[in-house]
């Protein structure tokens, strides 16, 4: 099955990560649109069934780039987050590169970082993955926010982000700036890190890393307009999924903010 993002809403297809942006955009927070395919899909396209592939393609008709998330059943749920244990793919150009990147989320569930994470928590061994296709915001910003400080437990807005795609953040590729928000918004901490290298969407398709500016690698990527726009993304998310414990991945284009990803703060 596969269905606009808006319309997901059943865990046990299309997995939490894809339900949680639906429930975002229902509410009209700024999440990019896109579809979300279902485990059951996902294992059709791996067999190259015929009627599952074509209804792909057909899906992701068009010259937009897109990202390909995993959305496994279990991930990003509030007893087990998954982040970074299983891949996304980005700058995807052509239905033929998203069934590639399908294929490629699917085996990274079966990948011995994300079975250790398994094990890990007391987890079954297999995981089935369903999958999250949207459209790609070519970021000039991007970065996490946690709405707990991860180290301290404090209730407190912690943000990391870089220039470009936020995998230069997730990967680990710079150091981050790093700014700290009391629950008000009130800027409590402001570390510049060094973002000398941003990932960026590819002209043929995927994404490379490239050089920033030498006076934009100590320089701050986020100003207090940006700051107080993610302060307002996570009081959204508080009223919106009931709760104040949120890991947020966004992006900034253009001066808009987009989130990316949203999952419920976990311990492991």
């Amino acid at each position: 099955m596969i269905c606009a993002l808006a319309d997901a809403t059943d865990t046990e297809a299309f997995g939490g990560k894809a339900v949680q942006l639906g429930v975002g955009i229902r509410a009209g927070l700024p999440v990019p649109a896109g579809f979300a395919v279902s485990a059951d899909h996902v294992e059709a396209v791996v067999d190259a069934d015929a009627a599952a592939l074509t209804e792909l393609q057909a899906a992701c008709a068009g010259g937009a780039r897109r990202a390909v998330r995993s959305s496994a059943l279990g991930e990003d749920s509030g007893a087990a987050s998954f982040a970074g244990a299983h891949l996304t793919v980005l700058g995807v150009r052509g239905a033929h590169a998203v069934v590639d990147a399908v294929r490629q989320v699917h085996a990274s569930g079966r990948a011995a970082g994300a079975q250790a994470y398994r094990a890990r928590l007391g987890l079954g061994c297999t995981s089935r993955m369903a999958v999250v296709v949207q459209e790609l915001v070519d970021a000039d910003v991007a970065g996490v926010l946690f709405t707990r400080n991860p180290v301290t437990g404090a209730a407190e807005r912690v943000i990391e982000a870089s220039w470009g795609l936020g995998e230069a953040v997730v990967a680990g590729l710079v150091i981050p700036d790093r700014y700290r928000l009391d629950t008000t918004g009130r800027l409590l901490e402001r570390r510049l890190g060094d973002k000398d290298t941003a990932v960026r969407r590819s002209v043929a398709g995927g994404t490379e890393e490239v050089a920033v500016a030498v006076g934009l690698a100590a320089a701050p990527c986020l100003g207090e307009a940006e700051l107080a726009a993610l302060h307002g993304l996570a009081s959204a998310c508080d009223r919106v999924f009931g709760s104040t414990e949120h890991d947020i991945e966004f992006a900034f284009r253009c001066g808009t903010l987009f989130l990316l990803q949203r999952r419920p703060i976990t311990g492991g």
